[in-house]
């Protein structure tokens, strides 16, 4: 993998939902960032493309509102005029012959230009999109498509989009993008692990007790709950994003940072899941809904009464997991994950507990209860705490503090830009490097572990348990761990109680 930032060779960028959010919020202020970084060759270009009727100008005026509103403090008046002028539009029809012959002519006969169809879609127009790209002979030796979760809605869907897909494209051209993958502190866990000799040792059955992944949002379903309604929480947040948390937590170390020996560590992870069958599912697994609460002193209103949510809904919008590694690194070693809507805070992070030490020879006031954490926060304010023990400075008695060693990314490199996650993904495409991409089996794997909890979910037939918007979610996930002897890390006060 290649941590640096050189310039790359020219390419032609088209986006598919080139006028949605996706687009408007991440993917368009990721590529102009890049721009000002002096990334961009000066012949390359950006095509948005939508069933939206638009003219190029009106596409540029919507992507400059956009730059202003998401990015308005990076923006450098040479610059923009510059990545605006790299702007085309083409309306087409995913599913028909419209619009197509005009992208062609627009990207015209070019077989050793980079080419990059990226499908920021719905997940069912997937397939017709590469069908229409084969159809109308934009597909080249360089062209590449990106593919934006969720990859199906269950096992057999995904299986047919990558079938419909791969029909079109070789596997080393299609790239399954998860956001989380291009954060920096989730590619630092790569570098922690295998750079460091002060964790290999310990990073095992033998000295860490547990793991726990949170990624938890303020936000509830906002106009996405037609889309929610169908998915729910394990779908939308656990398939992907935990999963892949805990394949580079889990993972064995690779042979070299070559993309397939990284994602080959990967997928032995998924597959040494153990199932959630109905027999364990009340007690490794919660699943929760949010009622009406507060958020940071602000009402918010129920799951229940969101726009587009059917009249009483069993969707989840909290799940939270004991997870099994079943292999000889992690015997014994539970992976606890958590994610939700409408909680107290937004955060993402993985927590690593040590063992304690095997005797205690301190004074008997000392809270022996709080082992050594490594802290892996991953959004926001990203940064990685040690929390060790240390003596408090003084004369007179022996006074013991659990205090971190903190390496704080902002205060760390003060002078250097700290990427959005698409940035360095969507360079990555350009590049070929599909390292931090999913394969065809990762997703599917996960797929198939995630459907043995949705099915013990449906035939033990319970409803979700209701849990107060600004919370933690149900109380229930707090007794999952407790019983366990373990709680919920807290690194504020307050943090991680129930409801």
């Amino acid at each position: 993998m290649n941590f640096s930032q050189p310039i790359i060779d020219p390419f032609d960028y088209v986006v598919f939902g080139g006028t949605g959010d996706l687009a408007r919020r991440k993917l368009l202020p990721a590529l102009y960032l890049r721009d000002l970084d002096g990334q961009l060759p000066a012949s390359s270009r950006i095509v948005g493309s939508a069933r939206t009727e638009l003219s190029a100008a009106g596409f540029r005026e919507l992507v400059e509102a956009s730059l202003r509103e998401f990015i308005a403090d990076k923006l450098d008046p040479a610059v923009l005029a510059r990545f605006l002028a790299r702007l085309h539009y083409v309306s087409v029809d995913a599913k028909a012959a419209r619009g197509w012959p005009e992208l062609a002519a627009l990207l015209g006969d070019a077989p050793r230009q980079i080419r990059v169809f990226y499908l920021a879609t719905a997940p069912e127009l997937y397939g017709p999109i590469a069908d229409n790209i084969h159809a109308h002979g934009l597909q080249t030796p360089e062209t590449r498509i990106v593919l934006e979760k969720p990859i199906g809605h269950d096992l057999a869907s995904a299986r047919a989009i990558n079938d419909r897909v791969g029909a079109v494209f070789e596997e080393s051209n299609i790239f399954r993008i998860d956001h989380y993958l291009g954060k920096e502190t989730v590619q630092n866990l790569l570098v922690l692990r295998f750079a460091n000799s002060l964790f290999e040792p310990v990073w095992n059955h033998n000295g860490i007790d547990h793991v726990q992944i949170t990624v938890a949002e303020t936000v509830g379903v906002e106009d996405r709950g037609g889309y929610y309604d169908h998915t729910g929480a394990l779908r939308d947040m656990i398939q992907n994003h935990l999963m892949q948390l805990l394949c580079l937590v889990a993972m064995e170390p690779p042979a070299t940072l070559d993309r397939e020996e990284v994602r080959d560590e990967k997928i032995k992870v998924l597959k040494s899941l153990a199932p959630i069958s109905r027999d364990d599912i009340a007690t490794k697994s919660v699943r929760g809904q949010y009622r009406a609460g507060a958020i940071k002193g602000g009402p918010v209103k129920s799951y229940a009464e969101e726009n587009d949510i059917a009249p009483g809904s069993t969707t989840e919008t909290f799940a939270a997991l004991k997870v099994e590694v079943r292999n000889w690194r992690w015997a014994g070693v539970p992976f606890y994950l958590r994610t939700g809507k409408r909680m107290p805070e937004k955060v993402s992070e993985i927590v690593i507990q040590f063992k304690p030490v095997p005797y205690w020879i301190f004074p008997t006031g000392s809270d022996r209860a709080m082992p050594n954490r490594l802290v892996i926060r991953v959004q926001p304010d990203e940064h990685i705490r040690l929390h060790l023990w240390t003596k408090e400075p003084g004369p007179g008695g022996l006074r013991l503090r659990n205090a971190p060693l903190n390496l704080s990314f902002a205060e760390t490199f003060k002078n250097n830009h700290m990427p959005d996650a698409y940035e360095r993904l969507l360079m990555d495409v350009v590049r070929g490097n599909a390292t931090l991409f999913m394969r065809r089996d990762e997703v599917e794997a996960a797929w198939e572990w995630t459907e043995s909890i949705l099915d013990a979910w449906n035939s033990a037939g319970d409803r979700p348990k209701l849990y107060t918007a600004g919370t933690w979610g149900p109380s229930e996930a707090v007794a999952m761990i407790v019983r366990d002897g373990r709680t919920w890390f807290d690194e504020q006060a307050g943090y991680g109680a129930g409801d």
